[in-house]
C-alpha cells in the first residue's frame, strides 16, 4: 500500500520541486554514541542543543576567527581574553567530568544512561 501512495506520487510530481533535491543527504555520524542514548542525542541535535563542552568548543573556534580578523591591538587584547578564559572554562567543564567519571573511557553511556532513565 505504502508503495503505491509513493508511486502516485511521484506520477503526480510531488517529488519535484523538493528542497536539496539533487544533492547528497547530510547524514550524521552516530556510530560512535551508544545505542541507548541516540534517541536523545537526535532529539538535542533537531533542537539545536549541544552538550556544555561542544558549545565551549563553538564558541572558542567562532572566537579565534574574530581574533584573526582583529585590526586593533586593543580589541584584538580583549577576545584573545575572551578566548583565554573560555579556554579555561572548558579545561575545567573536561577536568570535572573526568574526575567525575562521565569520560567516555570509563563508561559514560551506562552512568548518563542510569542518570536519565533510573537504572
Amino acid at each position: 500500500m505504502a508503495e503505491s501512495k509513493i508511486k502516485d506520487a511521484i506520477d503526480d510530481g510531488l517529488f519535484e520541486d523538493l528542497p536539496g533535491k539533487g544533492r547528497p543527504l547530510q547524514l550524521e555520524d552516530d556510530s560512535r554514541v551508544p545505542a541507548e542514548l541516540r534517541g536523545a542525542y537526535i532529539a538535542l541535535r533537531t533542537a539545536g542543543m549541544l552538550p556544555e563542552e561542544m558549545e565551549l568548543k563553538k564558541s572558542m573556534v567562532r572566537l579565534r576567527t574574530h581574533v584573526d580578523a582583529a585590526t586593533g591591538g586593543a580589541e584584538r587584547a580583549r577576545l584573545e581574553s575572551e578566548l583565554s578564559d573560555l579556554a579555561v572554562r572548558f579545561d575545567l567543564l573536561m577536568q570535572r567530568q573526568r574526575g567525575s567519571g562521565l569520560s567516555r573511557r570509563t563508561g559514560y553511556g551506562a552512568r548518563a544512561t542510569a542518570r536519565l532513565f533510573g537504572r
